[in-house]
């Protein structure tokens, strides 16, 4: 079993400069926790994750008029990325992903090519899926 056979291809990506809230409503509407972002040429910069744009400093104390908690969206992706992401390969064994999931409690991992080029994203739910497939 590889990467290249369960991650999800050409996943949805932040840039550097977009805004927290607007990162935030494009996860909650694409139903993902994890987001690779790029830089401004195209390579990539980090990954963000709905846990750090939940992180204390970037949110408002105050409820807005919905009774929600509001992120401050004039604070940027940047800032809140975790840059230099550790990545695996397409042709890596699905047990190793499943290994840096377990030791380092990731929820996903960029999948890039030998030249460093983004071309997907493997989560968590992707290896359980596998997993069911495989005995179900």
């Amino acid at each position: 079993m590889l990467v290249k056979d369960h991650m999800s291809a050409a996943p949805v990506c932040a840039n550097l400069r977009d805004g927290l809230h607007q990162t935030y409503i494009r996860m909650r509407e694409r139903r993902i926790r994890h987001m690779p972002v790029l830089g401004s040429d195209g390579s990539l910069a980090g990954i963000i994750t709905e846990r750090d744009l939940l992180r204390p400093r970037f949110v408002d104390p105050s409820p807005n008029a919905s009774g929600f908690f509001a992120l401050d969206n004039s604070r940027t992706v940047e800032e809140a990325m975790t840059p230099d992401p550790v990545t695996i390969t397409p042709g890596a064994p699905l047990a190793e992903a499943l290994g840096l999931f377990v030791e380092r409690r990731y929820g996903a991992l960029p999948v890039v090519d030998d030249a460093g080029t983004l071309v997907g994203i493997l989560s968590t739910i992707d290896v359980l899926a596998a997993c069911q497939a495989a005995i179900g």
